[in-house]
């Protein structure tokens, strides 16, 4: 865009797995599938009288998303009431943080093209509970409090990112690092992840930011990318025109693919924050942290790093296998079964990943596949030792394994699949094509030396592409220079 720049910070909203909620015993329900308002309490409805007490668990968690994010843990943490009206709110304000937060001053490094590293800074991220669910039927509005009070980590980025493709490499990672934590499923889906996006526009020569909008209803990390391509567009084409741009709060219409205005933003000391009067303030010791980030799991970064300098694999290949820890989990199992690392990587992220797309598999949900990561060593066991060659592993027996969930050796035993080494039995079948095919021989002896491409499909076809392919090329290759002789 030439003398634009776009300017990005990304807020998100991570519900923590805790079995409770943020500030009562009420038991945290799938907010989608659970009948609605089954899982509330007086605190979840903001009753009169009710008394909040927080979650370990989730202080503990947040602790440990703030580790991974290289955050520092300040020792005094503080809740806070942020005070405003909405129907999903039953108390009328909200518990949050407010300058006393949870974590603080840490990064994300960021791969957004092949080789190229990129660091995000983590402004914060601080503790509240969530809000109810809205459903808007025929001018109607109704309100399912199971999601209220359920514990939720906002984590702030400062505004580094510099187009839509930085956004999404910064979304998948965040959303990788919680995943392995175990802390939050990454489901946008059914909104336990949800992003939001401040964007803003500056032109080459401006000494300081412009002003910025706030895009929601972002449902996936595909339509972030989406909601703010359209919005940068849409700033500049008012700047240029001699319009301003007015803070606003937007949202994101995927059907229409388009952005609409919801309200224009309120100031912060609108919110009226002051301390919860109703919960004490949090001290946070050293000794609970080096506890918890001894407990911490290898994160994608460490991960990607082990497979590039341990195993040999190529900075894309590790980011690609360390994306989800399923993933990661099924590769490392399949090289602890015999198999070499770069030849696992290679089918996994191309044949193995392509079957899945094909049957609409997400890459998370490897685990669930009809190909255990042992059956799959399996069938690289009978490619390196030759018993089958690539073509039929990948063209029939991998597609067999996926369909009846047999083992490669069974599939090749049935159907008859082993590779044919024999080069007496190869010559043979080499001199039956090469007799029918005169044509193609003379076009080869006439200089034409791609022609010996076609003549090796067609003996791989007569042997049912059961051939070697490297003893196969080898005696066509020799009986042709006998025909030069």
């Amino acid at each position: 865009m030439g003398e634009w720049q776009t300017v990005i910070g990304l807020e998100a909203h991570a519900e923590l797995a805790t079995a409770s909620k943020m500030f009562s015993s009420c038991p945290v329900v799938d907010s989608v599938e659970a009948e609605p308002n089954s899982a509330v309490d007086p605190l979840s409805l903001g009753m009169p009288g009710t008394l909040p007490v927080i979650n370990m668990q989730a202080l503990e968690y947040g602790i440990m998303v703030g580790l991974a994010l290289n955050c520092r843990i300040p020792p005094i943490n503080q809740f806070a009431r942020k005070n405003y009206f909405y129907p999903d709110l039953p108390k009328g304000y909200q518990i949050s943080q407010y300058d006393r937060p949870l974590a603080i001053d840490g990064f994300i490094n960021i791969e957004p093209e092949d080789g190229l590293t990129k660091r995000i800074r983590v402004r914060r991220a601080h503790l509240e509970e969530d809000t109810g669910k809205l459903t808007h039927i025929m001018g109607e509005s109704l309100v399912d409090y199971n999601r209220a009070g359920v514990p939720l980590l906002e984590i702030v980025s400062e505004p580094d990112i510099s187009s839509s493709a930085e956004a999404e490499a910064y979304a998948r990672k965040l959303r990788s690092i919680l995943r392995y934590l175990g802390v939050n499923s990454g489901d946008m889906s059914k909104g336990v992840l949800r992003f939001e996006a401040n964007v803003s526009v500056k032109h080459a020569d401006d000494a300081e930011l412009r002003e910025r909008t706030e895009i929601k209803n972002l449902n996936s990390i595909r339509n972030m990318g989406r909601a703010i391509d359209y919005e940068v567009k849409r700033q500049i084409k008012l700047y240029k025109q001699g319009d301003s741009v007015k803070p606003a709060t937007l949202g994101w219409d995927e059907s229409a693919q388009k952005i609409s205005v919801q309200r224009y933003k309120e100031r912060a000391d609108e919110y009226r924050y002051f301390p919860e009067p109703d919960l004490p303030i949090v001290t946070v010791s050293r000794a609970w942290v080096e506890h918890i980030a001894a407990e911490l799991p290898a994160l994608p970064d460490q991960l990607q790093a082990r497979f590039v300098h341990e195993l040999g694999l190529s900075s894309y290949d590790a980011a690609v296998l360390t994306a989800e820890r399923s993933v990661a989990n099924y590769f490392e199992a399949v090289v602890a079964a015999g198999i070499e690392a770069k030849t696992a990587a290679n089918w996994l992220s191309t044949d193995l990943f392509r079957l899945m797309n094909a049957n609409e598999f997400e890459r998370e949900a490897i685990d669930s596949i009809p190909i255990p990561a042992a059956s799959f060593a399996g069938l690289l066991q009978l490619v390196e030792s030759g018993v089958i060659n690539q073509s039929t592993a990948r063209k029939t027996v991998l597609p067999e394994m996926w369909q009846s969930g047999a083992d490669a050796q069974a599939i090749v035993d049935r159907k008859d699949l082993a590779q044919i080494s024999d080069p007496d039995m190869i010559g043979g079948i080499v001199d039956k094509v090469l007799g029918a095919n005169a044509d193609m021989v003379g076009r080869w002896l006439a200089g034409n030396d791609k022609v010996i491409n076609a003549i090796f499909g067609r003996i791989m076809g007569e042997m049912r592409g059961k051939g070697d392919p490297a003893i196969v090329r080898r005696i066509l290759q020799e009986r042709l220079n006998k025909r030069k002789e």
